[in-house]
């Protein structure tokens, strides 16, 4: 199930029909309240979440979203103004899986959803056991981070970015490996996303956060500070 929360009725219907006419399920609101109210009977998959709303903004729906834990495992995809460079960057910070800048077509949006939903598929089937480095742990079958033992609430990206790197530990990833694994698009130069997400990531670990070393001009490598 794929929501959509738009009070723009061309783009909702535009959105509604692409989505729809490729075969998923998907039910469109033009307020928040609405769609608050559709969540409590059944949870969507996706949420395709516009900022200038009636009621509150768009990011301050994902803040609501983010502080409940039964909704961490929802994937959320911004749909941003193209000159927003403060309000992209905002959306990562508070917990957004990824953006659309506004004017986008129809294939870009159906490429990032097909995207963003193959990722999940492939998590959620995952028989991973526990990967451990230093105070940090990830427990693959039951989806949680630990650190010293205690449980850190993460989204569904932050959690699949960490995974890759300490899957991959001592090894550099670049910023475009990472999209292309985690995202499932390539890099474009310009996208912040890595950068924020790893940012989130690092304030969540504590000190421990410091494993995760930035290589410079290339991405991001996970070291065991054992080995430091």
């Amino acid at each position: 199930m794929i929501y959509i929360l738009e009070d723009d009725a061309s783009i909702l219907k535009l959105v509604e029909y692409t989505l729809s006419s490729n075969g998923y399920t998907v039910k469109g609101f033009d307020r928040p309240s609405l769609l608050f109210k559709a969540m409590q009977e059944e949870k969507p998959e996706l949420l395709l979440l516009d900022i200038m709303l009636p009621e509150m903004s768009g990011l301050d729906v994902l803040k609501k979203m983010r502080s409940r834990k039964e909704y961490d495992d929802v994937l959320i995809i911004m749909l941003t103004a193209k000159s927003s460079e403060y309000d992209k960057v905002l959306g990562l910070d508070l917990g957004s899986d990824d953006y659309i800048a506004k004017p986008f077509g129809m294939m870009e949006l159906l490429a990032r959803v097909k995207a963003a939903l193959r990722r999940k598929g492939m998590r959620s089937t995952s028989n991973d056991g526990i990967i451990k480095y230093g105070a940090v742990s990830i427990d693959g079958k039951a989806h949680m981070v630990k650190v010293d033992g205690k449980e850190v609430q993460m989204t569904l990206k932050e959690y699949s970015l960490l995974k890759l790197l300490m899957e991959n530990e001592g090894i550099c990833l670049s910023r475009d490996s990472i999209l292309n694994t985690v995202w499932g698009y390539a890099f474009d130069g310009e996208n912040r996303t890595v950068d924020v997400h790893v940012r989130r990531i690092r304030e969540k670990l504590g000190a421990s956060g410091a494993m995760i070393q930035t290589v410079a001009g290339v991405g991001y490598r996970f070291k065991n500070e054992a080995e430091q």
